[in-house]
């Protein structure tokens, strides 16, 4: 199968803080192992910061607004996004320890004025949030880099996710299409991962994936098996912290095991092809069952079908071999319940 590419989104988990920006990508690029079979798995492959322009975010009364919440780090909204945000240098920073630790740096843009970014450095990819899919001058300015885009779905239909498409392949086709649901924690019932194959089945020609915002690690591994080739999921180091989406995100133990699920779930995927398994051959022929005697058998004796059975092991005649065995004469004694082999019959 090939190789899935995960997108660990740091978001605003950093909680205004570039220290913890860069210990989430530390994080995100350990080792991961799986312990019973001593296999090592490739980490994440990125990490994705999204970038806000205050001045093009919401209008002045919502900005103003009192933001009373367990969560909120200012006294009105606009304070909270304001310390939420951290500046392009801060982003370069991120961007470097990130690619200190081998991880590919995606970033989310959701206003022009956020492109100020690119003359400090370029991201692998480009991301377009759910809200901004209809926010077709952002895309165009987007697109017109030139660096891969990866749209997510998650507030659009068929006609939203066309609109966009058609703008952005003006400048070019290298984009990543992300079943999503912007539903923060998506309820089970909501999530419906069928999407990607209708994306599939649609937009096959663009890579298709899947941005997960339900509670734990088992949506990410479904959608891998159904074909998803990106996967992005909220990181935090702790899920304890302060923010609207600690909760929601996958803590230390939580990114160690969605790895490991997803990189596993690459490797169970196999081929498209019934065959047996060299791996299977040593159980098979302990368990398997072969034609055995159900009677003791002399020397001379005719066999015939109702003297034998089947038992294991299977290292002998299958029943569909029996007429390889059935008319045949025996060599030598065989007890009762034991393995006919080719070597005790007479040609």
């Amino acid at each position: 199968m090939e190789h899935t590419y995960i997108i660990g989104e740091i978001g605003q988990n950093h909680n205004g803080s570039v220290d913890i920006a860069k210990l989430i990508v530390d994080l995100v690029s350990r080792p991961v192992r799986e312990e019973t079979f001593g296999i090592d798995l490739k980490p994440m492959d990125a990490v994705k910061m999204t970038k806000r322009d205050l001045g093009e975010e919401l209008t002045d009364s919502q900005m103003n607004r009192p933001y009373d919440s367990p969560n909120s780090f200012g006294r009105t909204y606009g304070e909270h996004r304001a310390f939420l945000e951290l500046d392009d240098q801060a982003h370069l920073e991120v961007y470097r320890h990130a690619k200190e630790r081998g991880l590919d740096f995606v970033e989310t843009l959701c206003s022009p004025g956020c492109l100020s970014l690119l003359k400090l450095f370029t991201p692998d990819f480009l991301k377009v949030a759910s809200r901004d899919l209809t926010n077709l001058p952002l895309l165009a300015a987007m697109a017109e880099t030139k660096i891969p885009i990866i749209l997510s779905t998650g507030m659009a239909g068929r006609r939203e996710l066309d609109d966009a498409l058609e703008v952005i392949t003006r400048y070019h086709s290298q984009i990543s299409i992300l079943h999503c649901v912007s539903q923060y924690p998506t309820r089970p019932e909501n999530l419906n991962l069928r999407t990607i194959a209708y994306l599939q089945k649609h937009y096959g020609q663009y890579r298709i994936g899947f941005s997960d915002h339900t509670i734990g690690i088992a949506a990410p591994v479904v959608a891998v098996g159904m074909g998803a080739r990106i996967i992005e999921k909220h990181i935090t180091i702790d899920r304890r912290m302060k923010g609207t989406d600690q909760l929601g995100s996958l803590g230390p133990d939580g990114v160690n095991r969605m790895i490991r699920d997803i990189r596993v779930a690459e490797m169970w995927m196999g081929r498209e092809e019934l065959y047996i398994d060299p791996a299977v051959s040593a159980a098979r022929v302990k368990l398997e069952r072969s034609i055995a005697t159900k009677v003791a058998l002399g020397a001379g004796d005719i066999v015939t079908e109702d003297k034998i059975h089947m038992l294991s092991p299977g290292d002998g005649y299958k029943w569909a071999d029996r007429e390889s065995v059935i008319g045949r004469r025996v060599k030598c004694r065989i007890p009762k319940n034991e393995i006919i082999y080719p070597c005790d019959l007479e040609p």
